[in-house]
């Protein structure tokens, strides 16, 4: 007998019975769990019992109104969840290549919203035939596990690993719409900062971005510890830059998101030579199933030729490279 049991627990799982595995246990509910399969609730149970009878553990506590993970199946879901998402992204990699040409990446949403969707249009034009899915999330999304193709990142050089492809240097300049400087208080100096609202990002000190503060430049640059006439907060730097271009103060600005706003005279940078420098940089990368898609290198091809003109319209400073030693918090999007 126990020789049987053995054998019975060495044979490999039925893939159907780790799906039904893991809708149960994202819904903690065997209904909800067959809904979305589309199976009987009986059907669930039963590819359930055999899976729990094939790993020789219980896998769920049944209670009479609901159902827990028991120890054992906190560890089978920790594996079965990244291995499903990654075959369901194999999958849709297969169907998507064997039907249309596409291309997929991930990006923050201010660098996705000011950077590389204003410039689409001209990708698009040379290369009709290509589809492009853009994923706009704050949120790092890892490309060894999903089905995206490129992501676009805002980091410093110490958390990039090697293959990854720096775009461009960071620097923060203070903006303003050229009818405020013309309307407004005369700005001739950091000091006279004083008497206009100053625009920054809300959560720039609580994620210890500190080099994207008014508090930092105004350090570097004021000779007293100034107060403006008024704050004005926002969480993405899209909106800090509407808020600008519409008068509302000055921006303290990435100067790559908004060099073309600088050279279209939309924004005026009262204080070009107070350029201050930060440790990030944007960065390219290619995930491992995409390296020789030709679409996917096409389109990375036109990102890095996108990246040189925003070097050069930032300026012969943005050239420099940046030691990949220089200090700074955690990856960011």
């Amino acid at each position: 007998m126990l020789h049987s049991q053995t054998h019975l627990r060495s044979r490999p799982i039925s893939a159907g019975q780790l799906r039904a595995f893991e809708a149960v246990a994202r819904h903690l509910n065997f209904r909800a769990a067959a809904e979305e399969l589309a199976l009987t609730q009986s059907a669930v149970s039963r590819q359930i019992q055999g899976l729990e009878e094939d790993v020789g553990a219980s896998l769920f506590l049944r209670h009479t109104r609901a159902v827990e993970l028991t120890s054992a199946g906190g560890v089978l879901l920790r594996a079965v969840t990244p291995s499903l998402e990654r075959i369901d992204g194999a999958v849709r990699q297969i169907r998507q290549s064997s039907q249309r040409k596409s291309v997929s990446l991930t990006t923050f949403a201010s660098f996705a919203s000011m950077w590389l969707i204003p410039r689409l249009e001209g990708f698009q034009r040379v290369n009709p035939g290509i589809d492009i899915r853009i994923d706009a999330s704050d949120a790092a999304i890892d490309l060894d596990v999903s089905d995206l193709d490129l992501a676009l990142r805002y980091s410093p050089p110490s958390h990039m690993p090697p293959h990854a492809i720096r775009l461009f240097g960071d620097q923060i300049t203070p903006v303003i719409s050229p009818w405020l400087l013309k309307s407004g208080p005369p700005l001739k100096k950091p000091d006279d900062l004083a008497q206009l609202t100053l625009i920054e990002a809300g959560d720039a000190y609580s994620t210890h971005y500190d080099w994207l503060t008014w508090r930092r430049w105004l350090d570097q640059h004021a000779t007293t510890r100034l107060e403006p006439k008024r704050w004005l907060y926002f969480n993405y730097a899209y909106q800090m830059t509407q808020a600008a271009l519409t008068g509302q103060g000055v921006a303290l600005a990435r100067l790559p998101l908004i060099a073309e706003s600088l050279a279209s005279g939309d924004l005026v940078e009262p204080f070009p030579q107070l350029r201050l420098k930060t440790p990030m940089a944007y960065w390219l990368m290619v995930g491992p199933r995409s390296t020789e898609r030709p679409e996917v290198l096409a389109f990375g091809d036109w990102l890095k030729d996108q990246a040189a003109q925003t070097r050069q319209a930032m300026g012969p400073a943005a050239t420099r490279r940046i030691s990949r030693s220089d200090g700074a918090p955690a990856n960011a999007q």
